[in-house]
């Protein structure tokens, strides 16, 4: 399972608190897959630059058509802010139409536990 590693935009200071965001999208077919597949790198490079982004990953099963997406911010306006803004914005209501099930998840941590843990941020999904 390809696996983009914890990158981390914004150094985040210690002992903060941090708004962490993780989602878990399918799509309705494997088109559909490569479709989020090939646009995750534009998405990919605005996170590299987004401010407030603390940390950012990607985990693709892009044969189950699934992808999983972790990511830490300074606060929940941050997130907003980076979701609606381009390419972000225009690529997830575009993609809005393949997907089957979209599942998301949030809560708070301190800064000094990033990058937030694979197996803590699965286990919130279950």
């Amino acid at each position: 399972m390809p696996t983009l590693p914890w990158t981390v935009p914004n150094t985040p200071p210690t002992r903060a608190e941090a708004t962490v965001f993780a989602s878990r999208f399918e799509t309705r077919t494997l088109w559909g897959a490569l479709k989020f597949f090939l646009r995750t790198p534009t998405v990919w490079r605005q996170v590299s630059r987004a401010p407030g982004a603390y940390g950012a990953t990607l985990k693709a099963e892009p044969f189950k058509r699934t992808f999983w997406t972790l990511s830490a911010w300074e606060s929940p306006e941050a997130l907003k802010a980076f979701a609606a803004s381009t390419p972000h914005g225009p690529t997830a209501a575009g993609l809005r139409g393949q997907m089957r099930d979209v599942t998301y998840r949030t809560w708070r941590t301190s800064t000094d536990e990033l990058p937030v843990d694979w197996k803590d941020a699965l286990r919130r999904f279950q």
